[in-house]
C-alpha cells in the first residue's frame, strides 16, 4: 500500500487555505487510498524567535483541529513529530550526507535571510538545516508519496538527493520518495494581497484581515471576505493575471461548492454578489470544522490519547529504518537500557 506523509507547521493558526488546499484532501482521500501518517512538525516551528507556551498551545490545536476536519486516527496515524525521537536522530545522519551548497541554496533560506540581513540581524542555523528534518521526517517513514504545494516541491528534491545519496554510499536503507501535487486542492490567496498565498502568520494586525482562520466566528469571516480586494472594472471575470482579486474569490467559491470557477464568472452581475455567496459557502464549509473542535476541545483526554497512540505507532514504524540507517553509517548498535530500580 502506498504511504503517504504530510505535515502541518504550528506557527500561527491554521487558515482556510491550509483547510481547502490541504487537510480537506488529507480526510476525505489520502486516509482511504493509502497507508498515511499525518503530523503536526512542531520542532520546525523552533526555526524562528517563538514563545514556547504558544508553540505548545498552537500545536495541540493543529492536531485537534486535524481531528475536527475528518482525519480518523483509525484510518491513519496522526502524531505531533517531537514526541517521535527518530525525527531528530535521522535529521542528524542527514546532515552528515547533506551541502552546505544545497542548504543555502534553499529559496526560503535565501528570502528570510535576505530579509533579516536588511533588518541588521541573522537568522538562526535551524533555519538552514531544517530541510534536512524535513527529509527526515519523510525518509523515517519509507514514505512514497509527499502531497505539497509547489514551493515546498524543491525541499522534497532535497529529500530525494539525500536518499539516493545515502543509499549508494552506505546501502540500500531509504524509499526515494516522489512529491505529488493533487489537481484537486486549492489555492487560496490573501483577500488584501491576492498576489500572495494565504498563509499562517505571527502578525495578525497586519494580515489578519485578508486571512480567514479556521476558527473564526462567522461574522468575522463574513467581514472579512465582503472586505476583500476586487479589481478595477464591474464585470465578474475570471482572470488570474489581470484581475486576481476576482479570481481568488471565484477559486475560494468554486472549492467550496464543487464548481468551475470559470463556469461561476458569468453567473454574477456585481461583486458584492459574488462577495456575498463567497463568504456564505465558505461558513458553511466550516461550519462543521469548528462544530466538531468545540467537541473536541470538550474532552482533552480523547486527543492526548489519539496523539500517545499515534506515536507510539510512528516509532515502532519509524525506528527499524532509522536504526538501519545508524548501521549503515558506521554507529555502533544502541546499548540496551538497564532495567529500572523496581524501588523506584
Amino acid at each position: 500500500m502506498t504511504r503517504v506523509f504530510s505535515g502541518i507547521k504550528p506557527t500561527g493558526h491554521l487558515t482556510l487555505g491550509n483547510y481547502l488546499g490541504a487537510m480537506r484532501r488529507w480526510a476525505s482521500v489520502d486516509q482511504h487510498r493509502a497507508d498515511a501518517l499525518f503530523c503536526v512538525v512542531d520542532l520546525h516551528a523552533l526555526t524562528v524567535d517563538h514563545d514556547p507556551a504558544r508553540v505548545r498551545r498552537l500545536s495541540r490545536q493543529a492536531a485537534t483541529l486535524l481531528l475536527a476536519a475528518g482525519v480518523d486516527p483509525r484510518l491513519c496515524t496522526v502524531f505531533v513529530q517531537s514526541q517521535v525521537d527518530e525525527h531528530a536522530r535521522l535529521s542528524y545522519l542527514l546532515e552528515c550526507v547533506a551541502t552546505d551548497g544545497e542548504m543555502r541554496r534553499m529559496v526560503q533560506y535565501k528570502e528570510k535571510a535576505a530579509r533579516e540581513r536588511d533588518r541588521g540581524g541573522s537568522v538562526r542555523l535551524s533555519l538552514l538545516t531544517y530541510p534536512v528534518l524535513m527529509a527526515a521526517d519523510i525518509l523515517a517513514y519509507r514514505t512514497d508519496e509527499v502531497p505539497v504545494g509547489d514551493d515546498q516541491t524543491q525541499h522534497v528534491e532535497l529529500t530525494r538527493d539525500l536518499a539516493v545519496r545515502f543509499n549508494q554510499r552506505y546501502g540500500h536503507t531509504f524509499t526515494v520518495p516522489r512529491a505529488t501535487h493533487p489537481e484537486v486542492a486549492a489555492r487560496v490567496m490573501n483577500l488584501q494581497e491576492p498576489s500572495s498565498k494565504m498563509g499562517k502568520s505571527d502578525d495578525a494586525a497586519v494580515a489578519g484581515p485578508g486571512i480567514v482562520y479556521l476558527l473564526d466566528e462567522p461574522d468575522v469571516v463574513r467581514k472579512k471576505i465582503m472586505r476583500a480586494v476586487t479589481d478595477s472594472g464591474q464585470d465578474v471575470l475570471y482572470d488570474r493575471e489581470e484581475r486576481p482579486g476576482i479570481a481568488n474569490l471565484l477559486e475560494i467559491l468554486a472549492a467550496c461548492t464543487g464548481a468551475d470557477p470559470e463556469a461561476l464568472s458569468g453567473t454574477y452581475s456585481s461583486y458584492g454578489a459574488l462577495k456575498k455567496e463567497t463568504a456564505d459557502a465558505v461558513v458553511e464549509v466550516l461550519r462543521p470544522v469548528r462544530d466538531r473542535h468545540q467537541e473536541l476541545c470538550a474532552d482533552p483526554s480523547y486527543v492526548e490519547e489519539v496523539l500517545r497512540d499515534g506515536a507510539a505507532k510512528a516509532r515502532a514504524m519509524a525506528r527499524p529504518t532509522v536504526d538501519a540507517a545508524y548501521r549503515a553509517i558506521g554507529l555502533l548498535p544502541p546499548v540496551a537500557e538497564p532495567a529500572l530500580n523496581a524501588a523506584r
